[in-house]
């Protein structure tokens, strides 16, 4: 029953796991479900066989790292795009808000189980974020109470212990009299729990002394680091083709980007930013370089300040695969600099990979085409080896610079200063989330698989460009893979000299 479960959901084409819903069950599926039937009292006749053939894949599988980040995956979906939670236990990306439409529209529609809803809310609740786990264990108390009488080996929770936690989170919440119903109705069903029964005395005593404080909105925890976190979202949840003030713009691939004329809008520009923004434009760029003498660059400048341009069909299909390829074997979780050391951080979920230009002549010829349309040195050390960077499941990077902006940053050990620009490459499309926002800036930038977006950190004067503050946006649907070269000021003093006004 289990294996016709698990065939009915990933045998259809449709049920891609790109969809985020179907990619954590999949992850619990094979971390906690399948052993508990493994091990459950049904298995007994096929015991060792079982025993034995789960053992053998066991250190493949995913682990409670796996599984847990995968909650707060979802979680991070349910945050930065206003999703309703029941509307994701039903399978379903919706915004809150009448007549909105659905932000993803899989191609099969997968509901989360009670159990499902369980662990997700159990993350959050052993986190001590309370705001999370009542939302989530709401659902699962639903959905446990539709289901009860039935029981499924592979499921680890009961509607016992969803109130039971339920209950506590709504205590934690202040809100007492809540907390009370909850445990009530846990005595119904397990009469005999002592603990449960002691909490409900001391729940009526508070009620009945009134120095229950009166339950307000639970609010959101807020973290540190995320200071802009109202901005992020917004620019998080526009649609592809919405940018900065203009509210609308061109959707899907634009014709061919560039033509002679230089007036053809790219695919984020409607008529009303070209007349707010006239130095937008599209154009077939050489840069005084042979290499693009029989293939221009194909340039889209998305904004003047902060100076951002992208480079349509930068990359070919088969070098971004080759790229994925080379990097696949070596990625590791992701680390940002803390002070003078690496970590990692919750606000950045990804792996990454680094990569030599001598690991294959097509990262060579990679390299070769950024020195050409950038005008920069990127030999060493004045550029920074390939990172390849895959997000996944809800992968994201919050707000932050590329640049350094302090002395005891790691970027200074490579003794060729700051990083002066940034060159990032979609190596994959996504369906849904996953753009490049710009927060001070006010715009973001979708994924556009295969062009390249370049950004310069630093003014001419050398200081930091505060408005290249930017982030990844969580992924909602799909696989995002990008390449980084990041690109040392050293090296480029006659290529991007300063100007004569020291402010510039």
């Amino acid at each position: 029953r289990f294996y016709e479960k698990v065939q009915a959901l990933h045998q259809d084409p449709k049920a891609s796991v790109d969809n985020p819903l179907l990619a954590f069950s999949l992850i619990k599926r094979l971390h906690s479900d399948w052993p508990n039937v493994v091990y459950s009292d049904e298995a007994t006749e096929n015991t060792q066989a079982l025993h034995d053939g789960f053992k053998e894949v066991e250190q493949e599988l995913p682990g409670a790292e796996d599984l847990d980040g995968a909650a707060r995956a979802l979680m991070r979906l349910q945050d930065v795009y206003a999703l309703s939670v029941k509307g994701m236990a039903n399978g379903v990306f919706q915004r809150a808000g009448a007549g909105r439409p659905p932000l993803y529209s899989p191609g099969r529609r997968v509901s989360l189980s009670a159990d499902d809803c369980f662990h997700v809310g159990k993350v959050a609740y052993d986190m001590g974020d309370y705001y999370h786990s009542i939302a989530w264990l709401e659902e699962a108390v639903s959905l446990f109470r539709l289901s009860y009488g039935s029981w499924n080996p592979e499921d680890r929770s009961s509607l016992e212990d969803a109130l039971d936690h339920l209950a506590f989170s709504y205590f934690m919440a202040g809100n007492i009299s809540h907390a009370l119903s909850l445990s009530r109705e846990f005595l119904h069903y397990d009469p005999s729990n002592g603990r449960v029964a002691r909490n409900v005395a001391k729940y009526e005593k508070l009620l009945e002394m009134g120095t229950a404080v009166s339950a307000g909105p639970l609010q959101r925890p807020n973290g540190t680091r995320l200071q802009s976190r109202d901005a992020y979202e917004e620019l998080c949840q526009r649609p592809k083709g919405q940018v900065g003030l203009a509210g609308g713009g061109c959707h899907g691939p634009p014709p061919n980007c560039c033509c002679p004329s230089h007036v053809l809008l790219g695919p984020f520009f409607s008529q009303l930013a070209l007349e707010l923004h006239p130095h937008l434009s599209c154009s077939y760029e050489t840069n005084g370089n042979p290499y693009l003498l029989l293939q221009p660059a194909k340039k889209e400048m998305v904004w003047i300040q902060p100076y951002v341009a992208l480079y349509h069909d930068f990359i070919s299909d088969d070098e971004a695969e080759t790229i994925k390829g080379l990097a696949g074997p070596w990625l590791q979780r992701s680390v940002v600099a803390s002070g003078e050391k690496q970590q990692k951080a919750e606000y950045r979920i990804s792996k990454s990979a680094w990569l030599k230009d001598t690991a294959d002549p097509v990262v060579r010829a990679l390299e070769q085409r950024i020195a050409a349309v950038t005008g920069l040195d990127l030999r060493p050390p004045y550029a920074e080896y390939l990172q390849v960077v895959n997000y996944g499941l809800g992968g994201h990077y919050e707000p932050h610079f590329d640049h350094a902006t302090s002395r005891k940053s790691p970027l200074y050990r490579m003794k060729s200063g700051n990083r002066i620009a940034t060159v990032m490459i979609y190596l994959s499309a996504v369906e849904a989330g996953g753009s490049t926002a710009f927060i001070y800036a006010n715009f973001s930038v979708p994924v556009v698989k295969n062009a390249a977006l370049f950004w310069w950190n630093l003014r001419r004067n050398g200081d930091g460009d505060g408005d290249t503050l930017h982030a990844g946006c969580p992924v909602l649907a799909g696989d995002k893979w990008v390449a980084n070269k990041w690109i040392h000021e050293h090296g480029q003093e006659f290529r991007r000299p300063c100007s004569a006004n020291p402010q510039d």
